[in-house]
Protein backbone atom coordinates (compact mmCIF):
# COMPACT_ATOMS: atom_id res chain seq x y z
CA UNK A 1 0.00 0.00 0.00
CA UNK A 2 1.22 2.97 -0.99
CA UNK A 3 2.50 5.97 1.96
CA UNK A 4 -0.37 8.37 0.61
CA UNK A 5 -3.35 6.38 0.45
CA UNK A 6 -1.88 5.06 4.27
CA UNK A 7 -1.47 8.27 5.55
CA UNK A 8 -4.57 9.75 3.34
CA UNK A 9 -6.63 10.88 5.96
CA UNK A 10 -3.63 13.11 8.07
CA UNK A 11 -2.85 14.40 4.62
CA UNK A 12 -5.95 15.38 3.69
CA UNK A 13 -6.33 17.07 7.06
CA UNK A 14 -3.37 18.99 6.04
CA UNK A 15 -4.52 19.94 2.56
CA UNK A 16 -7.76 20.99 4.51
CA UNK A 17 -5.72 23.65 6.52
CA UNK A 18 -3.81 25.34 3.65
CA UNK A 19 -7.02 25.66 1.70
CA UNK A 20 -8.55 27.53 4.87
CA UNK A 21 -5.28 29.42 4.84
CA UNK A 22 -5.24 30.51 1.05
CA UNK A 23 -9.10 31.26 1.35
CA UNK A 24 -8.47 33.87 4.29
CA UNK A 25 -5.55 35.23 2.49
CA UNK A 26 -7.55 36.09 -0.55
CA UNK A 27 -10.47 37.27 1.80
CA UNK A 28 -7.74 39.19 3.53
CA UNK A 29 -6.75 40.74 -0.02
CA UNK A 30 -10.52 41.94 -0.82
CA UNK A 31 -10.71 44.05 2.35
CA UNK A 32 -8.08 46.78 4.11
CA UNK A 33 -5.63 44.76 6.25
CA UNK A 34 -1.90 45.66 7.44
CA UNK A 35 0.76 44.33 5.01
CA UNK A 36 2.13 42.52 8.28
CA UNK A 37 -0.80 40.53 8.37
CA UNK A 38 -1.16 39.68 5.12
CA UNK A 39 2.47 38.76 5.12
CA UNK A 40 2.20 36.71 8.17
CA UNK A 41 -0.57 34.81 6.69
CA UNK A 42 1.28 34.19 3.30
CA UNK A 43 3.99 32.88 5.48
CA UNK A 44 1.72 30.74 7.43
CA UNK A 45 0.47 29.29 4.15
CA UNK A 46 4.03 28.14 3.14
CA UNK A 47 4.66 26.62 6.70
CA UNK A 48 2.16 24.41 5.99
CA UNK A 49 2.61 23.51 2.38
CA UNK A 50 6.27 23.01 4.03
CA UNK A 51 4.85 20.62 6.50
CA UNK A 52 2.87 18.81 4.05
CA UNK A 53 5.82 17.92 1.35
CA UNK A 54 7.83 16.71 4.53
CA UNK A 55 5.02 14.47 5.68
CA UNK A 56 5.28 12.95 1.74
CA UNK A 57 8.90 12.77 1.27
CA UNK A 58 9.22 11.09 4.74
CA UNK A 59 6.81 8.51 3.97
CA UNK A 60 8.26 8.06 0.85
CA UNK A 61 11.71 7.65 1.78
CA UNK A 62 10.79 5.61 4.25
CA UNK A 63 8.51 3.11 1.77
CA UNK A 64 10.92 3.28 -1.43
CA UNK A 65 14.18 4.01 -0.06
CA UNK A 66 14.79 2.34 3.50
CA UNK A 67 11.97 -0.89 2.99
CA UNK A 68 13.03 -1.45 -0.67
CA UNK A 69 15.18 -4.27 -1.01
CA UNK A 70 15.58 -3.58 -4.97
CA UNK A 71 19.06 -1.60 -5.48
CA UNK A 72 18.11 0.11 -9.01
CA UNK A 73 14.06 0.91 -7.65
CA UNK A 74 16.30 2.30 -4.65
CA UNK A 75 18.37 4.60 -6.98
CA UNK A 76 15.57 5.71 -9.14
CA UNK A 77 12.88 6.51 -6.32
CA UNK A 78 16.24 8.65 -4.60
CA UNK A 79 16.40 10.71 -7.92
CA UNK A 80 13.22 11.12 -7.86
CA UNK A 81 13.09 12.73 -4.86
CA UNK A 82 16.19 14.79 -5.44
CA UNK A 83 14.69 16.03 -8.80
CA UNK A 84 11.25 16.90 -6.74
CA UNK A 85 13.53 18.24 -4.01
CA UNK A 86 15.71 20.45 -6.79
CA UNK A 87 12.58 22.02 -8.17
CA UNK A 88 10.85 22.14 -4.91
CA UNK A 89 14.24 24.46 -2.84
CA UNK A 90 14.42 26.88 -6.61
Amino acid sequence: MSHTIRDKQKLKARTRKIQGQVVALHKMLDEPHECSAVLQQIAAIRGAVNGLMREVIKGHLTDHLVHEEDVAKREADLDVVLNVLNAYVK
